[in-house]
This record gives structure tokens, C-alpha cells and sequence, in this order.
């Protein structure tokens, strides 16, 4: 499965602040509309987020191939003009989608970060961020997952890695390294850490995703318990 956790680092990611935003793939537009009407910036923002939240559901029930544009301008109760006016064709909306879900993916957990003072403290709010996220948006988690693994560029390349972005591991890293320094954690490896944590945390979301009576709260704390075990002097 693709990295489709919420975080982002703050080199970002993402998957701090940066990471979040590192996906963003805008495209320059007028100021004003092509009927002559200037354009409300505000009311503007409204319509994208309504339609990549019409996306995201679409995407959610029937995967990437079947969400056409008429099925996500039905989904939002726009016609397709409306889609074509805000975005330059499907991908580019199903890109927009992958920004968004890792933008506010990221404001959830940024502060959770923040808020903790410890190494140790920084790596069980990753993991329980996460995860925290995702419970709470179920059909994000299965957007964002089915468009990193399906989408494709016009020659058929995939248009995301399906490892997902190295920042994130970077963001884990660097925080297995500041707990060495502060003598929290063992002489760990910081990579090999980082990339544990992470495909750890990709692991119990696609469990999940197959298996939606999965307790997530439960696993989150299975899994800090695990790593502070692995990691503490």
C-alpha cells in the first residue's frame, strides 16, 4: 500500500509545516472570469473545496477509473463546466485532491507534534496523530490511497511514488535523532527507525481499510507501546 498516512513533516510534511504543503500543484488563473466579473477569492476557495470534496467521495466508492467528471460534478450537484472552470482536467483535480488530504492531514497533526516536548512524547503523537486522522476520515484515507496507487500521467507512468514522500521519514528520523542526543532513546539507527515507524503506521491503516471493524484507538497504543520498548535505553 502508498504511504497514505496523514503526515507531513515540518521539512514538509508531511506525511513539519512544508511537508504539508509540499504537494501543492496550483495553476495560475486571471483575477477575473472569462464573463468579465471579478473574481471572489473567498467563494472561489469554497467551490474548489466543495468540489475536491465531491472527489474524494467518488473516488472513495468507486476507485479511480470510474470517477469520471460527470460522476464527481453529480456527487457535488455542479455541472461539469463548474469543474473545468477551477481545474485543467481530471488529474489535475485528483492531484489537487492528494495536496488537500495531506494539507489538512498535516494541520491535525503539526500541533500534537509541537505540543510535546520529548523525543519519545513526538514519536507516540505521529503515530496516534495519524491514525487519530484517518479514523476520523475514512473515505479520505481511501481516496488518497487509491490515487497514489492509480493514477497515471499520460504515458502511463504512475504519477505518485508508491513508497510516498521521503519527508516523512526524514521528519521521523530527525526525531529518533534528537532522542539520541537526549538520551531517550538507544543508539538506533534513525532510518532504519524512521521507515519502520512509517510503513508500521501504513500497515495498520490498510489492515483498516480491510477490515473496518478494526479497533484503530487500540492499535494506535499497541504500537507506541511497541516503539518505546524498541527505542528506550
Amino acid at each position: 500500500m502508498p504511504d497514505q498516512g496523514c503526515s507531513r513533516p515540518a521539512t514538509r510534511t508531511s506525511h513539519i509545516a512544508e511537508s504539508g504543503r509540499s504537494a501543492y500543484y496550483q495553476v495560475m488563473r486571471p483575477d477575473v472570469s472569462p464573463i468579465g466579473r471579478k473574481r471572489n477569492p473567498i467563494i472561489e476557495e469554497a467551490r474548489r473545496r466543495q468540489i475536491i470534496d465531491a472527489a474524494i467521495e467518488a473516488v472513495a466508492s468507486v476507485g479511480v477509473m470510474h470517477a469520471s467528471l460527470a460522476r464527481i460534478a453529480q456527487t457535488a450537484g455542479i455541472s461539469k463546466s463548474v469543474i473545468s472552470y477551477h481545474f485543467n482536467g481530471r488529474n489535475d483535480l485528483l492531484e489537487q485532491v492528494v495536496s488537500q488530504i495531506y494539507t489538512d492531514s498535516w494541520a491535525f497533526l503539526e500541533p500534537r507534534l509541537a505540543a510535546e516536548p520529548t523525543a519519545a512524547g513526538k514519536l507516540r503523537a505521529y503515530l496516534d496523530g495519524n491514525i487519530a486522522y484517518m479514523r476520523g476520515h475514512r473515505s479520505r484515507l481511501l481516496a488518497v490511497s487509491a490515487i497514489v496507487l492509480d493514477l497515471r500521467t499520460e504515458d502511463g507512468t504512475p504519477r505518485f511514488s508508491p513508497h510516498g514522500d521521503d519527508s516523512v521519514v526524514e521528519l521521523l528520523a530527525g526525531i529518533v535523532r534528537a532522542g539520541r542526543r537526549a538520551g531517550e532513546f538507544r543508539d538506533a539507527d534513525p532510518r532504519v527507525v524512521a521507515v519502520t515507524v512509517n510503513q508500521a503506521v501504513v500497515g495498520i491503516l490498510g489492515a483498516w481499510v480491510a477490515d473496518p471493524a478494526l479497533d484503530l484507538a487500540a492499535a494506535a497504543i499497541e504500537l507506541g507501546t511497541l516503539f518505546d520498548h524498541a527505542l528506550k535505553r
